[in-house]
């Protein structure tokens, strides 16, 4: 079980719909959400939205502060670079621990999600990409029979919603990651971990650098002095 599936049924509605809101850019960084102003969107209680807001402060995309009340997670360069870096530990070590080669039920249940990703892709249907997509890494993730470390795992993809948000409009970045996915199912019949481990790895790139490029940082160093010139 998921854990935005963990609690109750109004509370899940109104994560789903905010944490959509928040993938595809609807409610950018740093958006404060109004208690009133969800009671008008949405038909239920405060205790409800109250619910909401904190799963998804649970979850890492809302943040809450004293006197400031809810508002969308703000990543800044340093904080991607550590979120990354621990996505980086936790997949490698996952896809390393996969016993290979991979059962077949497990190669063809990848196989059908990848398809299913593919088809959303053509379609442009944004929400079915992103679903698909984190389905397609914990079913993956989820054959190294190591439930806490991909729970982590689960926990770090949602930190980072806001960095791979942009690679889901992305036809350049979305091809990419498609390709990675057919390689993952293809060294998955293999015996060569280290293999799978490195390209794990190298498929969290693309987004990563390209939302550092876009805050004017390179990925390898850490930001300048506020007084440098």
């Amino acid at each position: 079980m998921t854990e935005t599936m963990a609690y109750g049924g109004k509370e899940a509605a109104i994560v789903r719909a905010l944490e959509e809101d928040i993938i595809f850019g609807r409610l950018p960084p740093g958006t404060r959400l109004v208690e009133d102003v969800l009671l008008a969107r949405f038909p239920v209680t405060r205790h409800f939205i109250r619910q909401a807001l904190y799963q998804l402060e649970r979850l890492g995309v809302v943040t809450r502060e004293r006197n400031k009340g809810a508002m969308v997670r703000s990543l800044t360069p340093d904080e991607v670079r550590q979120i990354y870096a621990v996505r980086e530990l936790l997949q490698r070590q996952a896809a390393l621990a996969i016993p290979l080669p991979a059962p077949a039920e497990l190669i063809a249940r990848l196989l059908d999600i990848q398809t299913e990703y593919e088809g959303h892709v053509a379609r442009g249907f944004l929400r079915g990409v992103h679903e698909c997509n984190d389905r397609f890494h914990l079913t993956l993730f989820g054959a190294c029979g190591n439930d806490y470390l991909v729970a982590s795992i689960e926990h770090y993809m949602r930190l980072s919603l806001p960095v791979r948000a942009k690679t889901l409009a992305d036809g350049t970045m979305l091809e990419v990651s498609r390709g990675h996915h057919r390689m993952m199912i293809e060294m998955l019949k293999g015996r060569d971990n280290w293999a799978l481990a490195q390209l794990c790895v190298d498929h969290l790139q693309p987004s990563k650098l390209d939302y550092l490029s876009l805050a004017g940082q390179r990925p390898d160093k850490e930001p300048p002095p506020d007084d440098a010139a």
